[in-house]
């Protein structure tokens, strides 16, 4: 078992109790096999798709097309879903404060930017309409902000409509804490809380029983292994 497995599951987790909704994974490989991994185990009813507008019956290895389409999802129908809060996307961010705005825009002040990123691509959408979780690689106070430099996805203190669950390298957090704030929710194995507010940048509420991270059991990594072979997601999380 490795640090991406653990990271893996918790994306997965993610995705528990939704039913019948589209799981959006865009954040990389990690959060891809999340959702893949949910729907082989305790969340079937789940709507995958493969990245651009087929709805997939089965759930293909990655980077293997899907031997079963169930459906066409172009990109009008993909918004209806949007639109009336039927899908759950798992989006990256470059930066996130303690109410979970996020950042994919630029770096810097806007008139001019240290760095040009995405844009604000459809955060502002996601964020206001669908619940919505994070996955972010690199838990550091580069990423983890007082302050974004733009907001492109909505915090709970802007109007989001559910922010989840951000998974790192390092832990779980959610909006939990007292006025919707970020809170520690779980470390993973071999981290302790005190690496964890050391790479946050801002005042993280810290319950007073933190939790371990779930590792995989037997069948999960059974199936993460037919559906990443090739490890891909030790490039995103070594170790």
């Amino acid at each position: 078992m490795s640090r991406a497995d653990v990271c893996v599951v918790a994306c997965a987790e993610a995705f528990r109790g939704d039913g019948e909704i589209l799981a959006a994974a865009i954040g990389g490989a990690v959060t891809v096999l999340g959702a893949r991994l949910a729907r082989l185990t305790f969340e079937p009813d789940l709507l995958t798709h493969d990245g651009v507008c087929l709805l997939t019956g089965d759930v293909p290895a990655l980077g293997a097309a899907p031997e079963v389409v169930e459906g066409w999802l172009p990109f009008r129908e993909h918004l209806w879903l949007v639109l009336n809060g039927r899908r759950h996307v798992m989006l990256g961010a470059s930066q996130i404060d303690r109410y979970g705005n996020t950042n994919i825009s630029c770096i810097g002040d806007w008139p001019r930017p240290r760095a040009q990123l995405l844009g604000v691509r459809g955060a502002p959408g996601n964020t206001r309409c669908d619940p919505t979780s994070y996955w972010i690689p690199r838990h550091s106070p580069r990423v983890f902000v007082r302050q974004v430099d733009l907001v492109s996805g909505l915090g709970t203190d802007r109007g989001a409509r559910e922010l989840r669950r951000v998974v790192t390298d390092l832990a779980v957090l959610d909006f939990g804490a007292p006025g919707g704030s970020m809170r520690l929710v779980s470390v993973h194995p071999g981290v302790s809380v005190a690496e964890v507010l050391a790479a946050t940048g801002f005042e993280l509420h810290v319950p007073a029983n933190v939790g371990r991270t779930r590792e995989p059991t037997a069948e999960e990594l059974r199936v993460l292994d037919r559906l990443d072979p090739g490890r891909v997601r030790e490039r995103e999380v070594p170790g």
